[in-house]
């Protein structure tokens, strides 16, 4: 069966390379332009106290139905190997063969239910942290007099002094120091 740390994976995978990215600055950052700001929107949800909290929440959840889904991969491989060593005459009319066929398509499709629910999860509380932040970079857009607001992830290079995003992190952290959540399941219309 799969195991899935995709949100733990890429929340910490965005910190990396973030980090990455501002340690391969150059010496001379060039000019300020006056209007330009720039934002890392991956970096927010990377430092944020609340990305921080969907972090370790989704890494609990995914450990959560890790446990959950072990004991039926457990039990299908030690009736598959029972199966194979047996031979015919470990089940001669082959009803254990389609029991435990059976037994596979319900894990699977538990498998598949949970890993929904973790990207559904995820997505909440993703969208969580943007509602808190959205008003939050309209007022230091303001603030700073921008007239363009550029995300960061298409800049290759800007000045530091135009990147928004420690104000935006900063002031995110107090709105919304941390998120507490369980695992979500996905609501009918949004599963089909």
């Amino acid at each position: 069966m799969k195991l899935f740390a995709f949100g733990a994976f890429a929340l910490a995978s965005l910190a990396a390379g973030s980090a990455a990215a501002q340690a391969q600055a150059p010496a001379n950052p060039g000019p300020v332009i006056p209007g330009v700001c720039v934002f890392h929107n991956d970096r927010m949800l990377a430092q944020s106290t609340a990305g921080q909290a969907v972090q370790a929440g989704m890494q609990r959840l995914v450990t959560e139905v890790q446990g959950e889904l072990q004991p039926y991969a457990a039990t299908i491989q030690t009736e598959a190997q029972q199966l194979q060593q047996g031979g015919a005459a470990a089940d001669p009319d082959g009803s254990r063969r389609q029991a435990l066929q059976q037994r596979a398509q319900e894990a699977q499709q538990l498998e598949q239910t949970r890993q929904q629910e973790l990207q559904y999860t995820q997505q909440m509380q993703i969208r969580a942290i943007a509602q808190a932040a959205d008003p939050i970079l309209v007022a230091v857009y303001q603030e700073r007099g921008c007239g363009l607001l550029l995300d960061r992830s298409a800049v290759y290079i800007a000045n530091p002094a135009m990147d928004v995003t420690d104000v935006v992190i900063q002031r995110v952290n107090a709105a919304l120091p941390t998120l507490s959540f369980n695992r979500m399941q996905v609501p009918a219309q949004a599963a089909q």
